[in-house]
């Protein structure tokens, strides 16, 4: 019992860099996957094919294999910088925490654009043009009518997103990140508990789970009722 008390304390340390690493992909695929999904919608010419590649190679390709690309890719291309331009630049520069945070946020911007274009195409085209013709510009057209209903629409795919984040972090332990996996792989190689302290991960990990899906779950009443009114 006290080996699972100390193992529950120290995967607990893990957290922070679990909810950071959700936290900060979730935000930046937000910003950035409106503004995607917002040049898909208005098929803004070139950019919206360069998008299009974009979404289909990031949702085709292993994160793992994205997390490695970055966090190996990074210092040989500042180690090819230096050497053409004869820079100084350090190779390790990046904390690894850093790059899980660029990684996870590239991952969720192909997504969370896909989820929040698909919001657009659900709201009427014609509360558009009413909006128009009352003299709103475009500008306050998609912050005040389009864009609040099309993340209704999206909230379902937006909130499995979310918990989809959490469960991914797993993989950030491969670069050498201590959040719930990787702290709990290193309990587990130490003491040769590994059924035990993978429980406790487990736990962990649906915990925050059930927190994330009763919070959106909320937002998806509240939302829903103004949608359909």
């Amino acid at each position: 019992m006290s080996f699972m008390i100390e193992a529950f304390l120290e995967v607990l340390k893990g957290v922070p860099y679990t909810l950071a690493i959700s936290i900060v992909a979730m935000i930046v695929g937000l910003l950035v996957g409106s503004l995607f999904a917002l040049i898909q919608y208005r098929r803004v010419p070139v950019l919206s094919q360069i998008i299009t590649v974009y979404n289909s190679f990031m949702r085709s390709t292993p994160l793992i294999v994205q997390l490695f690309i970055f966090y190996y890719g990074l210092p040989a291309l500042i180690l090819a910088l230096n050497a053409q331009f004869n820079w100084q630049l350090n190779p390790d520069m990046f904390h690894p925490l850093a790059i899980a945070f660029v990684a996870f946020s590239l991952h969720a911007v192909a997504y969370l654009s896909e989820s929040i274009k698909g919001g657009l195409l659900a709201v009427s085209h014609d509360q558009y043009e009413a909006a128009q013709t009352v003299g709103l510009s475009r500008w306050h057209v998609y912050t005040r009518i389009v864009l609040p209903q099309a993340y209704g629409y999206a909230l379902p795919n937006i909130a499995n997103q979310f918990i989809m984040l959490i469960k991914g972090t797993s993989l950030a332990f491969a670069i050498q990140i201590p959040e719930i996996m990787g702290v709990s792989t290193v309990i587990a190689n130490e003491g040769y508990r590994f059924v035990e302290v993978y429980t406790i991960a487990v736990i962990f990990y649906w915990a925050v789970a059930i927190v994330l899906e009763y919070i959106f779950h909320r937002l998806e009443f509240r939302t829903t009722r103004y949608l359909h009114v």
